[in-house]
């Protein structure tokens, strides 16, 4: 199989951006699997066109993107994409939607295609922290998650697709007030290189609860 993974530019007042940091030191093959890797710019209008381009380039059978969530300490693989934009800081282009949907005549909401709780169990049982998330936020992650779904469903819908937030590197965090929560670059890659495994190897997901009352 193919597995296509993209990371985002920085974004904010950050020189780096650890998803693709990560991303681009995988190895280009991993169980059996072929991966293909593409940066993708953190821009609204652009964040799905891009990741589009690279399904059509590379075809593909599943697809894994990769953001930044900064504050957060763990492997967050996302349950969720949500059509909505409501925008905390502008993006890349300086534009700042707010209130306003992904696809205006789209589904409220898609599920990842992905195996995320086998994703979620890999990690963790690596001892790496790690949890299923519900909420992919309303920024540009968010937006590109909805769009691969979206875009899977509405024309490839042979390919699996999701999305995994990761936390600050600890190279990031050494610049920032001390606590800032981080993982080291080099975790972050292992993370990512052992979620390609598992949707290399579960075509279905596993069975288990990993519900949150909150």
């Amino acid at each position: 199989m193919k597995l296509l993974i993209t990371g985002f530019e920085p974004f904010g007042s950050e020189e780096v951006n650890p998803s693709y940091e990560a991303v681009r030191r995988l190895p280009d093959a991993l169980a059996g699997a072929e991966l293909a890797k593409l940066e993708i710019p953190t821009v609204f209008s652009q964040c799905g066109p891009a990741l589009e381009k690279g399904i059509r380039t590379h075809q593909p059978d599943a697809v894994l993107c990769v953001g930044q969530a900064g504050g957060q300490a763990h492997i967050a693989v996302e349950r969720v994409g949500i059509n909505l934009i409501d925008a905390r800081i502008p993006d890349n282009a300086g534009v700042q939607p707010v209130d306003v949907p992904v696809r205006p005549d789209g589904p409220a909401a898609y599920f990842s295609t992905l195996p995320v709780k086998a994703i979620v169990r890999r990690i963790r049982d690596r001892g790496i922290p790690c949890r299923l998330s519900c909420s992919a936020g309303t920024y540009v992650c968010n937006c590109l998650l909805y769009q691969a779904l979206d875009i899977a469903a509405l024309r490839y819908p042979h390919i699996r697709a999701g999305f995994i937030h990761v936390p600050f590197s600890s190279e990031q965090a050494a610049a920032k007030p001390g606590g800032t929560p981080s993982l080291p670059l080099a975790v972050i890659t292992q993370a990512l290189a052992l979620a390609a495994e598992a949707i290399a190897e579960n075509p279905q997901d596993i069975h288990e609860s990993m519900g949150s009352i909150y």
